[in-house]
């Protein structure tokens, strides 16, 4: 392999930084054994790592490190308004991981968070005590990748996998996996269950190319999901979000189309549509770091503490792809 003598960057995960109490726990030793020439180095807290002063996200994306850590507290959070319920009344939805090996333009974690580094906590056992709880009371909707993307990630902590095992004890709780990988093979091995929701977010190929840094290929995506229909997978597609760039009907209307000549409609769960939504500190956190992406500097409209494109635009993007997508899918099915 050929090493750019422009590249002065370390690679990701040269460094993984391990909380002292947790450095024996199974999950951390599975991690660790995956990366034998990482350098380790234990910590206290992860906040010491992850929230120190004076980061820069943007420069720390080049050369993400990992921290494997404990999660004390606040193990869920209730489900945010800006984003879909599909009907559920008890939305949650959790994070034991922080961060995320894509660097899409639009994504909020850029303006959430100081630090591109990785957290993961690894102590998914006190998760599954604390939803035991919760699960006592009343059903729970949990969607599961929301700060990151944990299935891309299954080849380096196999979270994903250990959350189906745990759903496939509890029929109240239903789980969502949303994911821009075709890593579907990590978990294809596994039994498909009724109450575990594979989602894929679906981008144009234009989108994809400038502004989902890293992730995989609309081609690729829909070959996953054709894959893990024919396996029995319940599936969702995520139109989300929309953006509204140049010549979007045509890229949409394409998209579309590539979407269900590859993936049997009729097998396909429901359907979801948004357009970009960003809360207004996060856009102003990547505003001040970031000049390289139109998406950014959009003229959005600020509505309710977040940022979004003017009604017009809002209300033509979600009604105009909604049409092209129930061309294929019945509107009861599609959520916006």
């Amino acid at each position: 392999m050929n090493k750019s003598a422009n590249n002065f960057y370390t690679p990701r995960f040269s460094h993984i930084y391990v909380e002292k109490n947790m450095k024996n726990h199974p999950m951390a030793q599975k991690i660790l054994k995956r990366f034998p020439n990482a350098r380790v180095i234990e910590i206290d807290q992860y906040q010491e790592v992850f929230h120190r002063p004076k980061q820069n996200f943007f420069v720390q994306k080049n050369s993400q490190k990992l921290i494997l850590a404990e999660k004390k507290d606040h193990y869920f959070y209730p489900g945010a308004e800006v984003c879909h319920d599909f009907g559920n009344p008890h939305f949650y939805y959790s994070t034991n991981i922080l961060n995320c090996i894509y660097h899409c333009d639009y994504c909020y974690l850029q303006g959430m968070f100081s630090s591109a580094n990785v957290v993961m906590f690894v102590n998914l056992e006190d998760y599954f005590a604390k939803l035991d709880q919760m699960l006592e009371k009343h059903s729970v909707y949990l969607p599961i990748s929301y700060d990151t993307d944990l299935l891309a990630f299954e080849n380096v902590a196999p979270f994903t996998a250990e959350w189906i095992h745990y759903a496939k004890k509890h029929a109240n709780l239903t789980i969502e996996i949303r994911t821009k990988s075709a890593n579907y093979r990590a978990i294809r091995h596994l039994e498909p269950l009724n109450n575990v929701i594979l989602g894929w977010t679906i981008s144009p190929d234009f989108i994809v190319k400038h502004y989902e840094r890293g992730a995989s290929s609309l081609e690729a995506r829909l070959a996953n999901i054709r894959q893990a229909i024919h396996d029995g997978w319940k599936v969702r597609l995520s139109f989300d979000p929309l953006l509204h760039i140049d010549d979007w009907q045509e890229h949409y209307q394409e998209c579309v189309e590539q979407t269900f000549t590859t993936i049997p409609a009729e097998k396909i769960l429901d359907a979801s549509v948004g357009v970009f939504r960003m809360p207004k500190d996060y856009l102003k956190n990547i505003r001040k770091y970031r000049n390289d992406s139109d998406l950014i500097y959009y003229p959005y409209e600020h509505m309710d503490g977040v940022y979004t494109y003017p009604k017009a635009i809002r209300d033509q993007l979600v009604q105009e792809v909604t049409q092209m997508i129930e061309k294929y899918i019945p509107k009861e099915k599609i959520y916006t």
